[in-house]
């Protein structure tokens, strides 16, 4: 089976996980922009990383086998900090049309103040002036409150609900989200949010229809292998293979191929590995290394 990690921080993971991802059958990923675990204090430095996640890292990740796109957004935690926020509002609409950029996000709210609600509903505009899906980040305090406010915002603003991912779902919000048609996307993470034995029972539920497993993996305690996991551990509790290709891999790229960024020919056409490749004279090796240079078997003709 091929897998897709619709929401996975690999900026943060090494290339030992982007080897182990690709063993496991995921064959793309995709990094929404979020914070870093500590605040950024100039834009220069948003400028910076949203640059990386639509250049060295799409390269790193294709030097393992791996497609990689990525969201762009201004996200909820650091909506507060507001003449910065308002100088990265300058430069989305920079990155928001460059390739690989499939969603508007991760963005939604934290603490739900004021100023989260305002540069939510600037980012929701720009999102349906440039046609992007929407990835709706869901607070970890007060979540159904938090997920029902981030769907009444986008309805006011009048997204369809088919174009908006939300995230971070548990078995407290799902139901909301699917009964208003949204997609509804869970995190699987160890010990917190959202367990594999969990997610199991809520596909065995609802179905599989608009749900999505990602790891959001970053530089916590987390796990860039929980889609394979969790997928391996649905067919092991019974749940149909056809459900289990839904919910990590169909569903994904249903829904963010709606960006005209992502088709299935990405990976299925992409070019072999060749770590003999740079990226603006940076290489994914280090001194003394061989490179991987697979063979592209389809370009030879038997005699």
């Amino acid at each position: 089976m091929m897998y897709i990690d619709p929401h996975i921080h690999v900026t943060s993971r090494t290339t030992d996980d982007y080897e182990a991802m690709q063993k496991a059958g995921i064959v793309a990923v995709i990094e929404p922009a979020f914070w870093l675990g500590q605040p950024r204090t100039k834009v220069g430095s948003f400028q910076d990383y949203f640059s990386s996640l639509v250049g060295w890292e799409r390269f790193r990740a294709k030097q393992f086998g791996i497609v990689h796109y990525c969201t762009i957004g201004l996200n909820s935690k650091e909506a507060n900090n507001v003449p910065l926020a308002e100088e990265v509002m300058e430069l989305l609409p920079l990155y928001v049309g460059k390739e690989g950029v499939v969603a508007i996000g991760e963005i939604g709210y934290d603490d739900q103040t004021e100023a989260e609600d305002r540069f939510y509903r600037l980012q929701l505009e720009l999102a349906k002036e440039v046609d992007l899906p929407v990835m709706i980040h869901t607070p970890h305090r007060d979540k159904k409150k938090g997920t029902l406010r981030s769907m009444d915002v986008s309805e006011e603003h009048g997204l369809d609900p088919g174009m908006v991912i939300v995230d971070h779902n548990n078995e407290e919000t799902v139901k909301e989200v699917l009964d208003r048609g949204y997609w509804a996307a869970f995190t699987i993470y160890p010990h917190t949010k959202m367990g594999s034995e969990r997610m199991v029972e809520i596909v065995r539920q609802y179905g599989p229809e608009r749900i999505i497993v990602d790891s959001a993996a970053d530089w916590g305690i987390s796990d860039p292998l929980a889609v394979p996991k969790t997928a391996a551990l649905m067919l092991e509790k019974g749940i149909p293979k056809e459900h289990v290709e839904m919910t990590c891999y169909k569903n994904a790229l249903k829904a963010y191929g709606q960006s005209g960024q992502m088709e299935e020919k990405d990976w299925l056409e992409k070019e072999p590995i060749d770590q003999t490749k740079k990226h603006g004279g940076s290489t994914v090796l280090r001194g003394g290394q061989t490179p991987r240079v697979d063979n592209d078997s389809s370009n030879i003709i038997e005699n």
